[in-house]
């Protein structure tokens, strides 16, 4: 056995031998180990799926490749991956479910995804087993169908040894020990006794420059073995297999075709044929998880017994779409564990904290996967970035509050949500309320429909205050939902009057030190801002890509204040804490702290933000404390609010005149019981976050995890006057490089009256796609819809007319000027 490599690969199921082969395929010198024997994981009991079906970009890129590069690997390895091209069938019984087609479809047109629309009648005409007369409609994707799971990864894992890689069965790894420059990896031969598998006396040391896990079922050991925290833990999750039934085999005897895998996501299942019976895997509620605190060394290819309470519903219902299987018995049962994460997302990327360990957890879709897994992973490995962004799959997505209880949890929820209504505007209840800011309960009082952004409960909108709890779920919907009215209320308040917004979720740091200033100008694209002052910047992937945005007060001349996104708190900690262990040698000592926790925030915008404020400011000459010409637009100072000392910011992600107030979180109540008091009179309106997204579209204010990311440049989100190309920073040869492969634009849309873009639609100009929308919502100034996105650059022109799918029909769209609402910024620069 080798005992140093370029790559470690430990994890024998099929994400860690496509990994295995698709880094071999690039000519890296790579092994993979496995504890047991290949697929013994829960690879080996997987029905084989291969769904399309994913509301995410970068998924369905993932689940796309995997789909097309299986197809090519019996020519390539002379194994056949028993890959059934049957066809996907999603029916619908509601109309809602018919939306969340229509919703999905038109991402997949963004990917290049086929798919046809069928009618109940069609699919009776096609297959009349099935029951259709309560249907409305499905979804048929013609190019996927399903597979057999040991045999694909079987033919990956020849295919990695033909490019090279080396595979070792029945060695686990048991400690790993980072030098500075590599990884010792302990490992221990296993060996079987009693129909157990034991380790051995025989124990060798493996040094590799990068370590890949895909351990599956056992990420809590790995979690353990490196120091971290891997929300990845198994669901139980069950499937039964029918003996033959006599309509199904009397159906193929007569010529016609297998059926394709059929989707009831109303009643919760997928069926497939099996043998001349069928498979049903349900997704019930109440499934468990199992291993919280890791997966047993006697846990091999294993079961847990079958409810088949549980999933009594489910069953009754196939009974119902295909009646033939009434009288059909069952034949086998399998109920083992499929991992999962609170999002239902993997965890597919970098290790928090660590150099050159990457994880590949957490997989609820792992044969489906698997392939794009193994792809996307490389290129990041390989060349830096991959070519699309993987920021929503990224383990530092998750942060050290996350305990084992509400991974477990949030995991069992994700697993009976894989067939709930996949609502854009969706807020899955489980653990929360878990991080509240102070004032929770105040807002709350006050209406709040709530969000989570990484774990903090963050107002969404304000609905009634006297609403019942089931009121915002209600209040959900693929077109106008039941909030859309609040949320538009609350962006012309902004517009005409003031609001108030809680964005204490924002992302904070301090850095400060001897070499906060070299080390900031070389991290950030923007020129560094005078002592108190604000500049809005990005710092860049190794790709040029756009990595993070922040907005950076100059506190002193070695002093800054940092704020980003809330989602990615871990994410920005690990990257800069990184950059500043690399670059610390070389601009002097810089000293990092995280301040989430410390501060809140209240953002208050509008025409009246002003005086609502100057009743609060204590200052030698009040009347001007908030002037043009002592507190200009993009700067920032400390201020006293009555008995709240807070760090006012003169900035608006609304395009209004505003100010973010920065306070300490322990004054929280203080603040907002003064604010609302002071802004009575003026008719001060409490804000969420869905009109904030609205009125920042407005003003073509790029987010990021929408038009900001690892898979477009600043240059190409139109961010050019954030970048000084006059100075030296990380990234910007890359940049260069690049150049201009597509540009983010703003479209104002002619819609239809109940539905606005989410953000996931494609473009199109006559019948070619050319490009798709990031954002999409409603806009008061312009009366219609609104959205962002990107299209080929000589399309991003003012005036150039395309069409965008919404609910299965194309729209008109107009691209507008950058910054259609007040253009030369004057609301914001209003003086007193």
């Amino acid at each position: 056995m080798k005992t140093h490599v370029k790559a470690l690969v430990v994890g024998g199921g099929a994400v860690g031998t496509s990994i295995a082969y698709h880094l071999a395929k690039r000519g890296w010198d790579t092994m993979l180990l496995e504890r047991d024997e290949l697929t013994s994981g829960s690879t080996w009991h997987a029905a084989g799926l291969l769904p399309y079906f994913n509301m995410s970009y970068a998924t369905t890129h993932i689940h796309d490749y995997s789909i097309k590069f299986y197809k090519t690997l019996e020519d390539e390895t002379g194994l056949n991956p028993g890959f059934y091209v049957v066809g996907n069938l999603r029916m619908a019984q509601t109309d809602a479910r018919m939306d969340e087609y229509m919703l999905y479809a038109s991402t997949a047109e963004t990917v290049g995804v086929p798919y046809e629309w069928m009618t109940p009648q069609e699919i009776k005409e096609r297959w009349p087993l099935v029951r259709t007369e309560d249907l409305k409609g499905a979804i048929y994707h013609p190019t996927d169908g399903y597979i057999n799971p040991a045999d694909v990864t079987q033919a990956m894992a020849k295919g990695a040894r033909q490019f090279g890689a080396a595979i070792e069965r029945k060695w686990q790894v048991d400690a790993y020990e980072w030098t500075g420059s590599e990884w010792r990896v302990t490992v221990t031969k296993m060996a079987e006794k009693g129909g157990n598998l034991v380790p051995t006396d025989e124990q060798t040391v493996i040094t590799a420059e990068h370590v890949v896990t895909a351990t599956g079922n056992h990420a809590q050991r790995t979690a353990q073995l490196l120091g971290l925290k891997i929300p990845a833990i198994p669901v139980e999750h069950q499937y039964i297999v029918t003996e033959p039934d006599p309509a199904l085999v009397a159906w193929r005897k007569e010529g016609n075709p297998e059926h394709p895998v059929l989707r009831d996501a109303d009643a919760k299942w997928y069926v497939r044929e099996e043998r001349g019976g069928w498979i049903l895997g349900p997704y019930e509620r109440n499934a468990p998880a199992r291993f919280e605190y890791g997966c047993p060394d006697s846990f091999r290819a294993d079961l847990f017994p079958l409810d088949l309470e549980r999933i009594e519903e489910e069953y009754m219902s196939m009974i119902h779409r295909i009646p033939s299987s009434e009288e059909v018995g069952l034949k086998d049962d399998y109920n083992g564990p499929i991992c999962y994460t609170p999002d239902g997302n993997p965890l597919l990327g970098p290790a928090p904290g660590l150099r050159n360990m990457w994880l590949a957890e957490g997989f609820s879709f792992g044969i489906t996967a698997a392939g794009g897994a193994g792809h996307y992973l490389a290129q990041l490995m390989d060349d830096g970035e991959a070519e699309i962004d993987m920021a929503s799959l990224d383990p530092r997505r998750y942060g050290d509050w996350m305990t084992t209880e509400y991974a477990a949890r949030k995991n069992e929820e994700a697993y009976e949500h894989v067939y709930i209504l996949h609502h854009p505007d969706e807020e899955r209840p489980a653990c929360r309320p878990l991080k509240t800011a102070p004032c929770y309960d105040r807002v709350k009082a006050l209406g709040a429909q709530f969000g989570q952004v990484n774990g903090w409960e963050r107002p969404n909108y304000f609905g009634p205050a006297d609403a019942p709890d089931t009121f915002d779920h209600e209040a959900r919907s693929f077109r106008r939902g039941g909030w859309w009215q609040y949320a538009a209320d609350e962006a012309r308040a902004i517009r005409e009057g003031a609001g108030m917004i809680d964005a204490t979720a924002f992302t904070k740091h301090v850095i400060k030190g001897p070499g906060a200033t070299a080390f900031l100008d070389w991290f950030t694209s923007n020129r560094l801002p005078k002592v108190g002052r604000v500049n809005l910047t990005y710092a860049l992937t190794t790709a040029g890509t756009v990595r993070t945005e922040y907005t950076i007060l100059r506190r002193a001349e070695d002093a800054y204040y940092l704020v980003s996104a809330g989602a990615w708190q871990a994410y920005d900690q690990d990257f800069l804490i990184k950059a500043i262990e690399d670059k610390m040698a070389e601009f002097g000592p810089i000293y990092l702290a995280d301040v989430t926790s410390q501060y809140g925030v209240f953002a208050l915008a509008g025409p009246k933000s002003r005086d609502i404020l100057a009743a609060l400011v204590r200052d030698a000459e009040p009347g001007t404390a908030l002037s043009n010409a002592r507190f200009p637009w993009l700067s920032g100072r400390d201020v006293e609010l009555m008995m709240c000392p807070a760090i006012a910011l003169r900035v608006a992600y609304t395009g209004e005149l505003g100010w973010e107030l920065h306070h300490p979180m322990e004054m929280q109540n203080y603040l907002f019981d003064r604010l609302m008091e002071a802004g009575g009179p003026h008719g001060l309106r409490l804000v969420g976050a869905r009109a904030q997204n609205w009125l920042r579209q407005e003003k073509s204010y790029r987010a990021f995890g929408t038009e900001l990311g690892r898979d477009a440049t600043p240059l190409e989100a139109g961010l050019d006057r954030f970048v000084d190309l006059s100075k030296d920073f990380h990234g910007k040869a890359a940049m260069e490089e690049t150049g201009i492969r597509s540009k983010c634009a703003t479209f104002l849309i002619d819609g239809p009256a109940y539905a606005d873009p989410w953000g996931r639609e494609a473009l199109y100009d006559g019948d070619t796609r050319v490009g798709r929308l990031t954002s999409g919502g409603h806009s008061v100034a312009f009366g219609k819809s609104i959205g962002m996105g990107y299209v080929r650059p000589d399309l991003a022109v003012p005036g150039t007319r395309l069409k965008v799918r919404m609910l299965g029909d194309l729209w008109d769209a107009e691209v507008t000027e950058d910054c259609p609402y007040d253009p030369k910024n004057a609301r914001i620069r209003v003086d007193a």
